[in-house]
């Protein structure tokens, strides 16, 4: 682990943010590759999937980026702790929010009639393509920044707890990967298109992570504000989209086990690690 940690403090914060969204990506992508091999996923199999990612997700807005915002609010903003991490959690949740009102998308498992956003004829595939994008934005956002703050000497994140985040997302974006190709493919889409789709949807990840390690290197004190941003538009993913799409058939049980085991996981991966 010290090898690794070293590595990445030798490559800098912006090499190390676009290598771990890199990373995340590339797990998308081999979760879109099981296209090739399955045409069809059962609902008993992607919904507890798709509860996992939204646990992992919400774990990692805490332990990974909530508290440390507010660690360092306690130093920075004495007497004002709790100021970066309101005002950064509710900014992140109303970007989200803006993002979900103008963008044309479709969630997982959601019937063409129940489409978002601004009204558009696109194609139902570019809309669930549309949707997970929008989910990932944060996801990239939030390894970015906290490459950043710990590149910039900050105690209270590591590049070991930025590690761990960066594990954590890329584990959650196996299943989502497959959570988007296989819908296109009952769909009618070829194999090669679903796959390619798939991939496509965390490609914003390594743009968002790059753009979030190079923000918080030039503007410490915006540290806190950047860690609660990227908690709050998390956590507006998870209650808006991925809880509703695991909510829709008979398997909302399995799905709330999935969302604690991944909540599980990503909670010990950072306390170890981090």
């Amino acid at each position: 682990m010290e090898v690794i940690k070293e590595f990445f403090v030798e490559i800098g914060p912006v090499y190390s943010a676009l290598l771990a969204t890199t990373f995340t990506w590339l797990l998308t992508a081999l979760g879109a590759s099981f296209v090739f091999f399955f045409k069809t996923l059962k609902r008993g199999v992607l919904d507890p999937m798709l509860g996992f990612t939204g646990g992992v997700m919400i774990a990692a807005s805490f332990w990974s980026l909530l508290n440390p915002a507010i660690e360092m609010s306690e130093r920075l903003y004495p007497g004002w702790s709790w100021m970066p991490a309101a005002v950064g959690f509710l900014a992140g949740s109303m970007f989200i929010y803006f993002l979900d009102k103008v963008t044309p998308h479709l969630h997982i498992n959601f019937g063409v009639e129940e489409k978002e956003g601004v009204k558009s004829q696109l194609h139902k595939t570019t809309l669930l393509v549309l949707a997970i994008t929008l989910h990932n934005i944060p996801e990239g956002l939030a390894v970015g920044v906290l490459f950043g703050a710990a590149a910039d000497g900050m105690p209270e994140a590591t590049i070991a707890g930025a590690i761990a985040l960066a594990v954590g997302i890329g584990i959650q974006n196996f299943p989502e990967g497959i959570a988007v190709a296989m819908p296109l493919r009952r769909l009618g889409v070829s194999r090669l298109k679903s796959f390619w789709y798939g991939q496509l949807s965390a490609i914003v990840e390594p743009v968002a992570g790059v753009i979030g390690a190079v923000a918080v290197m030039y503007m410490q004190p915006i540290l806190p504000f950047a860690l609660a941003f990227a908690a709050g538009a998390m956590i507006y993913v998870v209650v808006e989209e991925v809880i509703p799409e695991t909510q829709r058939d008979k398997y909302t049980d399995r799905s709330v086990l999935g969302f604690i085991g991944g909540f599980v996981i990503m909670m010990i991966l950072d306390v170890a690690l981090g």
